[in-house]
């Protein structure tokens, strides 16, 4: 498994928006995010709409607008963002939900293996949160 840019710019734009929301009524702007983040912005937009529709962020558009988090960043799960930006965690992909069934999976030496770094890697990204990587 590689975590794609989107994947990890994700978890530094929550984390940007946790460590500088100090009104939970304002939002805070893009530009400035992207700012802090060095990540361009039109990047980022498409990574707050993804995060937005999915109910992760509260986006208000046009003057005074910006993005806050939905929740405390205690209850974000690494895990969580992750497999929404991903799609999956999986190590291989006889193990990615909705595979199709593999061929020779009761014959294979190797599933056993692949399962459990599936369950230690969904295991230990599930029991990281966001206000941990606030913390780092």
């Amino acid at each position: 498994m590689i975590v794609s840019t989107k994947g990890r710019y994700a978890l530094r734009v929550l984390t940007d928006l946790a460590e500088h929301e100090k009104d939970l009524d304002k939002r805070i702007p893009l530009k400035e995010i992207a700012e802090r983040q060095n990540i361009s912005q039109k990047y980022i937009e498409a990574i707050m709409t993804l995060l937005s529709k999915n109910g992760i962020v509260d986006a208000v558009h046009g003057k005074g607008g910006g993005y806050k988090l939905n929740k405390k960043p205690s209850e974000y799960k690494v895990g969580d963002i992750l497999r929404l930006t991903e799609g999956t965690l999986a190590p291989v992909a006889c193990l990615e939900k909705g595979s199709p069934s593999c061929p020779i999976k009761k014959n294979c030496r190797t599933i056993k293996m692949w399962t459990k770094l599936d369950e230690l890697v969904e295991n230990y990204l599930d029991s990281v949160t966001i206000e941990d990587l606030m913390k780092e």
